[in-house]
């Protein structure tokens, strides 16, 4: 049994969709500038300006914050629907009774 085959495809979605959040907020949190001029400054940036403009760094902390928000509700989601799975019997259990 491959493992595509034992998971449903909610879960398969969920994991992609993880992955894709996770790659983002990623990027989000390294584009900002920190006390210390992150990573943002290591490109030669100015270090006083924003490449994106003065409200930058509030709007890239909403964003960061609603990514970050969003990524702990999908983990949760699926949680859940690992926990279904299991329950229903899509995954089979590696140790099996001897026969005898």
């Amino acid at each position: 049994m491959t493992l595509l085959a034992s998971a449903s495809t909610g879960s398969i979605l969920l994991n992609v969709l993880i992955v894709f959040v996770s790659l983002m907020l990623m990027f989000i949190i390294l584009i900002q500038r920190g006390k210390g001029g992150g990573l943002a400054g290591a490109f030669g940036g100015a270090g006083g300006s924003s490449a994106f403009g003065s409200k930058a760094g509030d709007t890239l902390m909403k964003v960061t914050l609603y990514l970050a928000a969003g990524w702990i509700f999908l983990i949760m989601v699926h949680v859940k629907v690992a926990k279904l799975d299991n329950e229903g019997g899509n995954v089979k259990s590696a140790v099996s009774a001897p026969n005898g």
